[in-house]
């Protein structure tokens, strides 16, 4: 299996300053054979890592490379009279490995981990052979990565192997850098290993490597991963693809002179941009296809507008919906709101005069290396200032006399991402390998995340959950086992049930119970997403096989309260010898604005003009009646309390009730949902002035929460 399969065009449109050098592909054979002539002198580079150092120089123009001198060193010293399956010396890996990573813009110590990621795994080259010479920020990251490499990777430990991968890639992102490198550099050489193999590394590929190279923003890996696992996984639609792509070579490209005209536009609105035309990867086209179906000239690759502030980005944006038509549906802002793996870009499309629609993605030169790059253009997340500096100036020799840190003790990562702490939290808790395995295929599956607000004011201040996530995922979020308690949520200040959805941008409010032995429901595994969730009510629900059939979080229905429907209290319509009601589905007290309306009978049912019915009355073309209130200050009211349930409930509400002067005229107390009791009170109050006062006095009874009006 062949590099080809990547199509080579688009990783050069996707980086124009080195194809405007004119650098040519490194040949690693070439380099390979010239590894093993000998020494060079230590005056400068050995040329087989020239081409990294060019990378490496391009991305950062002030780095050291004296210490990538002395790492290409020793790895080749070590691996030297070592092969490759494929035929090659095997110090032509690390160099590859190291020049995707230099190419992405990574720093000097991921690259000098890179050189070194296998020498202490196959050689004879111990961790404090690498403390001592490189310190122990290289020390740190090879033996993560050595770690991982250890593994099996045979489907009975597929689950161990990436928990230990997980783990090491949240101590240090830069772990997960160089395995994603390395695992491209051995798909790029796949085809000297037998089919059936070559399949099962696809599948592990495409199951966890592709999603967590999602997950960490690096799409320049992800998507040469994704092409070089759909050639094997699926030949055939491969050919049909790369066929397709082929058949439109020969045709003429309309995204050129589209290009052109975009320039044009901007050039004359004075926007400063450089615009490309940017192929579609293969998958890319195989969607579009299947998407689309017959496929246009210019659904085979993209304009990707680069400029230099995001100010400039909208701008852009504004320039093309004016002088070209937009496709409305095709607009996304992912500047404001970026997506979790730091992804930030404006998306949309236009549709010329001659039919044909352009995809265009408009971003900062900025954006698009962390775009290209991910976590890997974050550099190193734990250096300061001071400590970068120092470490120039010395050249990162000596370690301290420290021991090389274990990469799976918590060493927290300030750029670690919120699903990435997610999954590392779930999975010290995951029961079974199989668990944990499939729980760890669902949640990389999750290709959004939202972001909800603590209603309580307390840190962290927000909640990071998968798109698609319920009140019973944030509850598990906050509160951990503790949420077990939880009996409701309140969503931008409304009542609604745990298993509702949430939505980014909500502020959310989780409602414990006070009694220590609640627990969930059954029903909360069919809307928990996040892996803590589940793993937590799965296990409860275990240990507690009873007290699972005693809660339930089925529907309740909608609770009707019946008002007094002989008399209007003192509401008069201006209607003569008219019987006058007050509704009961919304209870009008004075002084609310009203309105009437005759029903059968004659009577004239009376409702607050917020109420749903008046607007269903109108709706159908019904008249209006209008209604004041009489002087005298006496109402009827329905109120419904929410409260946790405990013993003597009633008897305080009740008494609440009475020392507000107001009277019962009758009550209605719901059966228990979740320790949940929902009590409905319609009230004879002496004056409506007082109905505000009589609502906070319920609302202090302990273990009431809400009270409102029906």
């Amino acid at each position: 299996m062949s590099a080809e399969a990547t199509n080579p065009e688009a990783r050069s449109e996707a980086r124009p300053e080195l194809r405007r050098r004119g650098r040519t592909r490194l040949d690693l054979r070439r380099l390979g054979r010239a590894a093993l002539l000998g020494p060079t002198s230590r005056d400068r580079l050995p040329d087989a890592i020239g081409h990294v150092a060019e990378a490496h120089r391009a991305h950062h123009p002030d780095a050291d490379l004296s210490i990538l001198r002395r790492a290409y060193v020793l790895a080749e010293s070590s691996h030297r009279g070592q092969m490759r399956k494929s035929g090659e010396p095997y110090i032509t890996h690390p160099l590859a490995v190291t020049l995707i990573l230099a190419e992405l813009g990574a720093e000097t110590t991921t690259l000098t981990a890179s050189l070194l990621h296998d020498t202490v795994e196959d050689t004879e080259v111990t961790l404090d052979q690498v403390r001592e010479e490189f310190g122990d920020e290289v020390c740190f990251i090879v033996d993560g990565v050595t770690k991982v490499e250890k593994i099996d990777y045979g489907a009975a430990a597929e689950p161990e192997t990436f928990r230990k991968m997980l783990v090491a890639t949240g101590n240090d992102v830069r772990v997960m850098s160089i395995k994603l490198a390395d695992r491209l550099h051995n798909m790029r050489t796949l085809g000297v290993m037998r089919p059936d193999k070559q399949a099962r590394i696809a599948k592990v590929t495409r199951d966890v490597l592709i999603p967590l190279a999602e997950r960490l923003g690096v799409q320049a890996l992800k998507t040469e991963l994704e092409d070089l696992v759909f050639a094997i996984l699926h030949p055939e639609e491969y050919e049909h693809t790369r066929a397709l792509i082929a058949a439109h070579a020969g045709e003429r490209d309309p995204l050129p002179a589209i290009a052109e005209s975009v320039r044009v536009v901007l050039r004359e609105a004075g926007i400063h941009a450089e615009v490309l035309v940017r192929p579609r990867h293969f998958v890319s086209v195989h969607r579009i296809s299947r998407k689309r179906g017959e496929l246009r000239g210019s659904d085979f690759g993209r304009l990707l507008i680069l400029v230099g502030e995001n100010a400039d980005c909208y701008g852009v944006l504004g320039e093309l919906h004016t002088c070209f038509t937009p496709v409305v549906s095709e607009f996304k802002d992912f500047i404001a709101v970026p997506k979790f793996n730091l992804y930030q870009s404006l998306h949309t499309a236009f549709a010329t005069s001659d039919g044909h629609v352009a995809e265009v993605i408009v971003r900062t030169r900025q954006m698009h290396r962390v775009a290209e790059a991910g976590v890997v253009a974050l550099g190193n997340p734990y250096a300061t200032a001071a400590a970068t500096a120092a470490a120039a100036a010395s050249g990162a020799t000596a370690g301290s006399a420290e021991a090389c840190a274990d990469p799976y003790e918590e060493r927290v990562d300030p750029t670690r991402p919120g699903w990435l702490s997610r999954l590392l939290d779930w999975q010290q808790s995951a029961p079974d390998p199989d668990t944990f395995w499939s729980v760890l295929r669902a949640e990389l599956a999750q290709d959004r995340e939202i972001t909800v607000f603590r209603a309580d004011g307390g840190a962290p201040a927000t909640i990071s959950l998968p798109g698609g996530a319920s009140c019973i995922d944030a509850a598990y979020a906050q509160y951990g086992e503790a949420a077990h308690g939880c009996i409701g949520a309140r969503v931008n200040g409304r009542l609604t049930s745990l298993t509702s959805r949430l939505s980014d941008g909500d502020t959310v409010q989780l409602l414990l119970a006070h009694d220590a032995s609640s627990g969930p429901s059954a029903d909360w595994l069919e809307h928990a997403h996040t892996p803590a969730a589940r793993i937590a009510i799965s296990s409860w629900l275990k240990a507690h096989p009873d007290g699972a059939a005693a809660t339930t979080t089925a529907a309740r229905a909608p609770l009707s309260v019946v008002g007094a429907r002989g008399g209007g209290g003192n509401a008069v319509a201006d209607l003569p010898d008219a019987t006058v009601r007050l509704a009961g589905c919304c209870t009008p007290v004075p002084p609310d604005a009203v309105a009437g309306f005759v029903v059968r009978g004659g009577a004239v049912t009376v409702h607050r003009v917020q109420c749903a019915a008046v607007a269903q009355m109108r709706s159908l073309g019904r008249t209006s009646v209008a209604v004041h209130w009489r002087a005298t200050a006496d109402c009827r009211v329905t109120l419904l309390a929410e409260s946790f349930g405990r013993p003597h409930l009633l008897a305080d509400l009740t008494e609440a009730i009475a020392r507000e002067g107001v009277e019962v005229v009758s009550a209605t107390v719901e059966p228990p949902v979740e320790q949940r009791v929902r009590h409905s009170y319609t009230l004879q109050l002496p004056d409506a002035t007082g109905l505000p006062a009589l609502m906070r006095a319920m609302r202090d009874v302990p273990g009431v929460y809400d009270v409102s009006r029906a």
